[in-house]
């Protein structure tokens, strides 16, 4: 993460300087620190920036309106949500504009920096509680125990292990939970969720999850 260039846009004062603070300490570069949307795309003309972390809930420009934005004019920055707000219309629409991350403010500082670390080696994340609220509202909309149920309308040919490997995912399990709960290797797991994405056409995780409910 070292000379990683960083974009704040949260109206917490205190947060974007903690944040600053944080991420500085740990060789990361902030490019910028804006506490709307507006002044985050000003901040990105003729600016390099890796990576940017966005609040949701702002004056002016929001952040669901601003992860969009970001993405149709600078679609290589890497965008992690750090929110307070987990409520179904913000977590799919976030993920669903291209967010690569949703992690809640209350994560702490190591889940932060893991999440960066994770989003910058290709990988998308999802705060747990933010998962467990997914797996309700799936539950909540189709009337039946996610836990126990298949919820993802899945393609014919998929086989009964990754519908159960689908059930563990809108769960919010990690692939090392997943293994543990079947009594098989992460390097199964992992090729069985790859097996999953090439199936559905979903290579996302954060998508995958959301597909369940039927919104993309």
């Amino acid at each position: 993460m070292e000379n990683l260039r960083v974009l704040l846009v949260d109206d917490e004062v205190l947060l974007l300087e903690s944040l600053e603070i944080i991420l500085s300490f740990h060789g990361m570069k902030i490019v910028g620190m804006a506490s709307d949307g507006n002044a985050a795309l000003k901040i990105l003309e003729g600016q390099e920036c890796d990576l940017a972390l966005v609040d949701l809930n702002m004056k002016g420009m929001g952040g669901l309106e601003l992860i969009s934005r970001m993405k149709s004019e600078y679609f290589n920055i890497k965008i992690l949500v750090l929110t307070t707000f987990y409520d179904d219309k913000s977590i799919t629409q976030a993920i669903a504009g291209g967010a690569d991350g949703y992690l809640l403010k209350d994560s702490g500082k190591e889940a932060i920096l893991g999440a960066i670390d994770q989003i910058m080696g290709g990988r998308n994340v999802i705060d747990a509680k933010v998962m467990q609220r997914l797996s309700f509202l799936i539950g909540a909309k189709t009337g039946q125990d996610v836990p126990h149920t298949n919820i993802l309308e899945l393609p014919a040919d998929i086989t009964q292990r990754e519908k159960e490997i689908c059930t563990l995912l809108s769960r919010g399990l990690t692939n090392k939970q997943i293994s543990e709960t079947l009594f098989i290797s992460e390097g199964t797991v992992k090729n069985y969720i790859s097996s999953i994405y090439d199936k559905t056409g979903i290579h996302d995780r954060a998508k995958l999850v959301v597909a369940m409910q039927g919104r993309i």
